[in-house]
């Protein structure tokens, strides 16, 4: 079983496994006294038969972006309480990243705060949303605005999960994956990424994911997971260096507020990211000359959409209400080139305007 240690301060704060089947989480859970499973009602084929190995209580809960409120959290909290799950339990989450993160900040607060883990079960997941102890609900419709920063136990994560998943929902995650490669390319997963999502999508995942596919599949989420883990060990509360980690997502997020949900987070990403890179060479950072035109070319051909289907100027209003937004400024990552970005300070409207010229 591969591990990646998220240091801070010195100490590992929490552990990424990779392995191979789902059952081997078994291994890592036999420690603790109690285990109480959350689970996205989607993947119960998976989830009910390690509930039943854990000897553990399951609940299923609606995972899409509507349901992803204080009150979902609040029902999960009231089913702890009635299960008998006490300060010494531990929180189980499996499931995509609308999981992860309700179910994360469920046991943050609860009785408050017992320990959690997860079993990220879309690409997406596994390489961004269930790394880094980010966690959170929906407010108001605007993503992530109320929630905690705290590590998991672990996050265990295999590509086994991944052979069900709905290629649109498959295909949501590439934009991450990519995304960590264009911040930290020294793996130089970003080439290899390109060439599997690409012949990925030439058919479609029309068959399971092979044997072979799974295996280079693995080693990307590996080293992307290490891009993030990284990270977020120098930088764990985002004061500084993790929020290179929002490349793209400002644009992103105000896409799916205007969208009102019908575009997914991994879709907004992948154009957010080409509007960042279209940012980067209005403001003349020498380096990411052309680099935009290249992102475009890469991400069509894994499948990925590159036009923003609303005008800019409708994203300004979601732009000024982003959690990022300091003073009324916000701090846009930009790539500077494949394995690195910078920051730059401007308002939403000024992004905007610098892209249109």
């Amino acid at each position: 079983m591969e591990t990646i240690d998220i240091r801070i301060d010195g100490r590992t704060a929490s552990r990424i496994y990779g392995g191979e089947v789902l059952s081997e989480v078994t291994t890592l859970l036999a420690t603790y006294p109690s285990v109480f499973l959350v689970y996205d009602w989607n993947i119960e084929p998976y989830a009910l038969p390690l509930a039943q190995a854990l000897h553990a209580p399951a609940k299923a809960v609606e995972a899409r972006e509507a349901d992803k409120t204080l009150d979902t959290v609040l029902a999960i909290c009231d089913w702890l309480l009635e299960s008998g799950a006490d300060r010494q339990s531990l929180l189980l989450a499996v499931g995509g990243g609308i999981t992860t993160d309700m179910a994360g900040f469920a046991a943050c607060i609860y009785k408050r705060g017992i320990r959690f883990a997860f079993i990220p079960t879309t690409l997406l997941a596994q390489v961004d949303a269930a790394i880094g102890g980010k966690t959170g609900v929906n407010f108001e419709g605007y993503k992530n605005m109320l929630g905690v920063i705290r590590q998991p136990e672990f996050t265990y994560i295999c590509p086994q999960v991944l052979e069900s998943l709905p290629y649109p929902v498959f295909l949501s995650g590439a934009a991450e994956l990519l995304k960590a490669f264009i911040i930290d390319n020294r793996s130089g997963g970003y080439a290899q990424a390109v060439t599997l999502l690409t012949e990925l999508h030439a058919r479609r995942s029309s068959q399971p994911l092979r044997p072979e596919d799974k295996t280079r599949l693995g080693a990307l989420i590996h080293a992307a997971a290490a891009v993030k883990a990284d990270i977020v060990g120098r930088d764990p509360e985002e004061r500084g260096e993790r929020r290179k980690l929002n490349l793209g997502h400002t644009f992103a997020h105000a896409i799916e507020k205007r969208s009102g949900g019908a575009i997914a987070h991994g879709e907004a990403v992948a154009i957010g990211i080409l509007l960042a890179a279209r940012l980067a060479e209005a403001l003349h950072i020498p380096e990411a000359t052309g680099l935009a035109d290249r992102l475009e070319a890469d991400f069509r051909a894994c499948g990925l959409p590159v036009d923003c289907p609303f005008p800019l100027g409708e994203l300004e209003d979601a732009m000024a209400k982003d959690k990022k937004a300091e003073g009324g400024s916000i701090r846009f990552i930009v790539p500077e080139g494949i394995g690195s970005v910078r920051e730059v300070l401007l308002t939403g409207g000024e992004a905007i305007n610098r892209i249109r010229i």
